[in-house]
């Protein structure tokens, strides 16, 4: 073939593939983890590692990720999975899937929507909103966005009258549960905001705090969250606490933070609805375990008296079939969905929970389950297993 014919047949296929023209679309997004990047390019510096960043050194936020990664399938085969079921009810609430938004703080600083993107997106997914204490759109406001079912996160503040207020505007804007966080007397030492002097941009304010005078944060010569924390928030918080809450409110009280099998029996004797295994995202104590290797303990002590749910490290459909085979009622996701909203908005989020609902379907009818309640412990191998086995051989 001449250099000349060569030639030709090679601009050929450039045009067949496409390639004699720069790309027009954007990359097509395959993955939950590919908006981290997106996001890291598009926020403020000080806005993507207040996000992004763990305590310390990071180990148990590395962890969170890298347990899920030691945990292995047993597929059944030769089962009928042409008819799949994801559908569960959580606290009484049928919802389209067992994976549900986590508190994130601070929506508006990921896009000018920030938290009535996410309740959009989430009652568009026919699932669990939670809405942080710290977000800058108020209970009413995200209440105001339409029909959903929607979850309260709570910091407890020193001054008591304060918390009472805000759980009843919560309860009588139509949310249907209280995440009480009980792993932050003290903030953890996150390096990144101390570095950057995070604090909350001066347009924006804790909308939910806003007519108290607690809903704008002072610039700290460290972190500005770190020095509102420990002039706001109570760190003599114990359990007679969770008990004082369920006298003024309905709403059953979910208990955010547990990571032993003690505290899981002291959260059920003192009235918690549920309990969610949680290190807070990595950003309170390092060198704890990750969640999902403390969801086994959690959910043992529990002895199906209340739900347990999962929150660190999902992003795949692969980790919510585990944290299920390990006897999670459900997980929820946080930074995924902060990613997505500062990446694409309402549709990026909309798009993390497709996705993730997507794998999940998928990674059940691979693994031979029709339903939730097909997925057992048998369907999955740990790093325990592993060692117990070989320690008989």
């Amino acid at each position: 073939m001449s250099s000349k014919s060569s030639d030709d047949a090679a601009g050929g296929l450039s045009a067949v593939l496409g390639r004699s023209k720069p790309m027009a679309h954007k990359m097509e997004i395959t993955n939950v983890s590919e908006y981290e990047e997106i996001a890291r390019r598009k926020l403020p510096k000080m806005v993507f590692d207040y996000y992004a960043s763990g305590a310390e050194d990071q180990w148990t936020l590395r962890e969170n990720r890298h347990a899920f990664e030691r945990i292995l399938f047993r597929p059944r085969i030769l089962i009928d999975v042409s008819r799949i079921d994801i559908t569960t009810t959580i606290l009484g609430f049928k919802i389209s899937m067992p994976i549900m938004v986590a508190p994130t703080a601070m929506q508006k600083m990921a896009h000018p929507d920030g938290e009535y993107a996410t309740a959009r997106a989430s009652s568009a997914a026919g699932t669990i909103m939670t809405l942080s204490s710290w977000a800058t759109s108020s209970v009413e406001e995200v209440a105001s966005t339409g029909p959903g079912i929607r979850f309260f996160q709570l910091y407890v503040y020193k001054d008591r009258n304060v918390v009472a207020q805000l759980v009843r505007r919560a309860e009588r804007a139509g949310f249907k549960a209280i995440a009480l966080t009980v792993d932050t007397p003290r903030l953890g030492r996150r390096e990144a905001d101390i570095k950057n002097r995070f604090t909350l941009p001066p347009f924006l304010t804790l909308k939910n705090f806003e007519g108290l005078d607690l809903g704008k944060m002072d610039e700290s010569n460290d972190s500005g969250l770190a020095s509102y924390v420990a002039g706001q928030i109570d760190r003599s918080l114990s359990w007679k606490d969770v008990k004082w809450l369920q006298t003024i409110t309905h709403m059953p009280i979910l208990v955010k933070g547990v990571m032993t099998a003690e505290d899981t029996r002291l959260a059920i004797q003192a009235g918690a609805a549920g309990i969610i295994v949680s290190n807070h995202g990595a950003r309170q104590l390092d060198y704890v375990p990750a969640t999902i290797s403390c969801l086994e303990e959690v959910v043992k002590a529990a002895q199906g008296r209340v739900p347990v749910f999962l929150d660190g490290g999902v992003r795949r459909g692969t980790d919510v079939f585990k944290a299920l085979a390990l006897g999670a009622s459900g997980v929820f996701i946080g930074r995924p969905v902060v990613f997505s909203l500062a990446a694409e908005g309402e549709a990026g989020v909309r798009k993390v929970l497709e996705m993730l609902r997507d794998e999940f379907e998928l990674t059940m009818a691979l693994n031979g389950c029709c339903s939730l309640k097909d997925i057992n412990r048998n369907h999955i191998v740990t790093e325990g297993d592993m060692i117990r086995t070989a320690s008989r051989l």
